[in-house]
């Protein structure tokens, strides 16, 4: 196993990530969307280090990273759907614009 094949791939699915959310800030789909998968590619370093001292505490801390990852999600689509309803529109310049109101 090369550790050097398997630390160069989640360095390059984060910055896909930043890609996406830098020309989309109008879409807030986009946006969660690019959030969402710069999540698992951060937790494969945990997960893939440990291989060679044979500890499995890192595979651990991915999974419980997992669970953290899931419920947050869940709460990341909420908030447009709540949005959603209250002001009609989930666009990211009238969500901006709601400071106080």
């Amino acid at each position: 196993m090369d550790l050097v094949k398997y630390s160069t791939f989640p360095m390059i699915i984060p910055l896909s990530g930043i890609r996406g959310i830098s020309p989309n800030r109008r879409n807030i789909t986009i946006m969660s969307m690019s959030i969402e998968s710069m999540s698992p590619a951060v937790n494969l370093n945990p997960s893939v280090f440990p291989v060679y001292p044979d500890d499995m505490m890192g595979q651990s801390f991915a999974l419980s990273v997992l669970t953290v990852a899931a419920a947050e999600s869940a709460i990341g689509l909420a908030i447009p759907v709540i949005t959603f309803r209250i002001r009609g529109t989930i666009a990211v310049e009238s969500i901006n614009r709601m400071k106080g109101r």
